[in-house]
């Protein structure tokens, strides 16, 4: 600014301050119009927050009317369920109330039953005790009178009431036998009926013989051989003696072995049809013969299996059932007669709700030892039980074998059954046959023992030893005591004597009384 005039300065200042009062003027202005444009802002801002507002609280208004409409619902439903249970108590309450009252009054029954109780009780016990001076008293009085002792009047007083006794047991043993026999009788006529009706097996015997047809008599020579060489060959070979006697046509193989004596009978009549005997041809026969007796024991067993049913034997015990079939019983044969006793055991068994295959395999190998009662020593029932069980068979199979005899205290049912069994087959018509001397000889033994009761008259036995009548006499006893020598004689047979299937004893007494008119 050097070299300006005054003027100039002036004005100049005053442009400026004129510039800076303009710039400060519109400073103003728009600063104005901005602070009205947001105090606009602000009112309308405000405005809807005063709206938003008075919607808030209109709707927390709601919510709350809400919450105390539900509240007063609930407090409607808790006074219902309150007063529910306050009537459900006051009835409870009224029910313990009238059982309290009940329970007093029986109470009080009781304790005056008790009371009437003890009155009676004392008014027992006084009369047991003078009923007991009364006893005593006479008691005194009839020792007094009779001069017996008390010992002496007690040991005749105890024998009045033995000979009494002895009635009553008869008369009660008579009237039980006889109920017991009624029931026993009619259920086993039932299952025997239905058994024997349900089986039937033929009544044939069979006969076993050791004889050998030949052509001539001029065969005998050839069988014997130039000194004898052929028949000794034939016996070492065979284990059987030849008999040869001046009986035409025949020759007598005879051993004890029944399979040893077979395989001897086919081998000579190989040989006889054969025509060529001499020790090696007799050698070739017999070994021949033997391989087609093994085949032949094994098959019959194996049959016997299969026709009863009976599975999972072992190869020894099918063996030894087929050698049964060579094996006789009084003329019946073992092999059919284990058969029978196997489905007789099985029906028997299946009607009195048993396992019916389990009787089966019982019934069939009850006699296995009979199939090795030659080679070892004992009785068949001992015999076949060591086997069977040496052979894995159950407990009930080897016990039935041990004892369908009775022998034995039965342990299984399977026993008892299999002995039934075992007495129906054997006892059938035509099963088997005694000898003359055994059969008299049983004859006697079933008299001779009943003969041995006292009161026993005469006994004579009937239907071939399976009944046995026995006259009573009629002075030395009454019924009770034939009841119990009827019983007693029962007994005797059972304990004495060895029989198949059962003996029937029959008492008779009688009274007769004679008088002549003249």
């Amino acid at each position: 600014m050097i070299g300006m005039t005054t003027p100039e300065l002036l004005l100049g200042v005053g442009g400026l301050i004129l510039g800076a009062g303009a710039v400060l003027i519109y400073s103003m202005v728009v600063g104005r119009g901005a602070k009205t444009k947001a105090q606009l802002i602000l009112d309308e801002a405000q405005r809807n927050a005063e709206s938003k507002r008075r919607d808030a609280e209109v709707a927390i208004k709601e919510m709350e009317l809400k919450r105390e409409a539900e509240a007063e619902r609930m407090l409607s439903k808790s006074r219902e369920e309150i007063h529910q249970r306050e009537r459900s108590l006051d009835k409870r309450e009224t029910s313990l109330q009238q059982q309290g009252d009940d329970l007093k009054k029986q109470e009080q029954f009781i304790e005056s039953s008790q009371n009437r109780l003890k009155v009676k009780l004392e008014q027992i016990g006084q009369t047991e005790k003078d009923l007991n001076d009364i006893l005593d008293k006479q008691r005194k009085e009839l020792h007094q009178m009779t001069g017996l002792s008390k010992e002496d009047a007690t040991k005749r007083l105890l024998k009045l009431l033995e000979d009494e006794l002895e009635d009553e047991v008869g008369g009660r043993i008579l009237n039980h036998e006889k109920r017991m026999q009624e029931i026993c009788e009619d259920k086993s006529r039932d299952i025997l009926m239905m058994t024997t009706q349900r089986f039937a097996a033929s009544h044939t015997s069979d006969h076993t013989t050791s004889t050998v047809d030949i052509p001539n008599d001029d065969m005998k020579g050839r069988i014997i051989g130039r000194e004898g060489r052929n028949i000794r060959a034939f016996e070492k070979e065979t284990g059987i003696d030849v008999i040869i006697d001046d009986t035409p046509g025949v020759v007598i193989v005879s051993g004890f072995d029944p399979v040893r004596r077979e395989v001897a009978r086919l081998s000579m009549d190989k040989l006889i049809a054969d025509g060529r005997i001499h020790p090696s041809r007799i050698e070739e026969v017999v070994k021949e013969t033997q391989a087609e007796m093994d085949a032949l024991i094994r098959k019959k067993g194996t049959e016997a299996a299969q026709e009863v049913d009976v599975v999972g034997l072992k190869n020894p015990i099918i063996d030894l059932l087929g050698r049964l079939h060579f094996r006789t019983s009084y003329s019946q044969n073992v092999l059919r007669h284990s058969i029978e006793v196997a489905f007789i055991a099985g029906l028997l068994a299946e009607m009195m709700g048993l396992d019916g295959r389990l009787a089966k395999r019982c019934g069939l190998l009850h006699d296995i030892g009979k199939a090795a009662d030659h080679d070892m020593e004992g009785g068949h029932p001992k015999i076949g039980a060591d086997l069977l069980k040496r052979h894995g068979e159950c407990e009930e199979v080897v016990h039935a074998a041990l004892g369908h005899h009775d022998e034995i205290l039965v342990e299984y049912p399977y026993t008892v059954v299999v002995a039934t069994a075992d007495a129906c087959s054997a006892s059938r018509p035509g099963a088997r046959r005694e000898s003359l001397d055994r059969y008299i000889k049983r004859m006697e033994e079933l008299e001779q023992i009943a003969k041995e009761f006292k009161g026993v008259r005469q006994a004579f036995a009937v239907q071939a030893g399976r009944e046995v009548r026995v006259i009573a006499a009629a002075k030395d006893t009454d019924d009770a005591r034939a009841a119990k020598i009827c019983r007693d004689i029962a007994k005797a047979y059972e304990e004495r004597l060895s029989y198949p299937g059962e003996v029937k004893v029959v008492v008779i007494r009688e009274s007769r009384f004679t008088e002549l008119a003249r």
